[in-house]
């Protein structure tokens, strides 16, 4: 049987061992700007992906990944020993893309935001092509007299009845 909420705590379990273990026991120059930001565990708790950023180029991103890759063994046993379950899950680290999305969704907010204000600023000095209101109006109503007893359309001005030929309407 699954147990989704186990695997769940397991995984904020090993953010926290990984995180700890990078900060005080590995002792890699490579790995002081990474942030470990989440990992996820498979249902059957044999299989953990932590994923984690890091601060800087690309040149410092790669040596990061290797030094992950070369602390796997020892990060794993940390997980094991802490953790204290019967199989340690295997351990494979990737680097979060959130930061990266986040930067390109504000590019593009930036740019939307540039491009509306280059609309507005055309708009400002501009007059309208036709009628400034397009709509037609509706035809104002003709006076006609109502007073006539004959008249078989006459409506009662409050309830709306119709009156009869022979009926005066009030």
């Amino acid at each position: 049987m699954v147990d989704t909420a186990r695997a769940r705590r397991l995984a904020k379990r090993i953010v926290s061992i990984v995180a700890t273990q990078i900060q005080h026991a590995v002792k890699d120059p490579r790995l002081d700007m990474v942030t470990i930001t989440a990992a996820t565990v498979t249902p059957d708790l044999r299989e953990a992906t932590v994923y984690y950023t890091v601060y800087g180029e690309d040149d410092v991103v790669a040596a990061a990944g290797a030094g992950l890759a070369s602390a796997t063994g020892v990060l794993r046993s940390a997980v094991g020993h802490e953790t204290g379950i019967k199989f340690t899950p295997t351990l494979e680290f990737k680097l979060d893309a959130v930061p990266a999305n986040a930067h390109r969704i504000d590019e593009l907010l930036a740019a939307a935001r540039d491009a509306d204000a280059k609309v507005a600023q055309q708009a400002a000095g501009a007059s309208y092509a036709g009628d400034a209101d397009p709509y037609k109006a509706p035809r104002p109503l003709e006076d006609e007299s109502d007073d006539d007893p004959a008249d078989e359309s006459a409506v009662h001005p409050v309830d709306g009845r119709a009156g009869s030929p022979g009926e005066r309407v009030p």
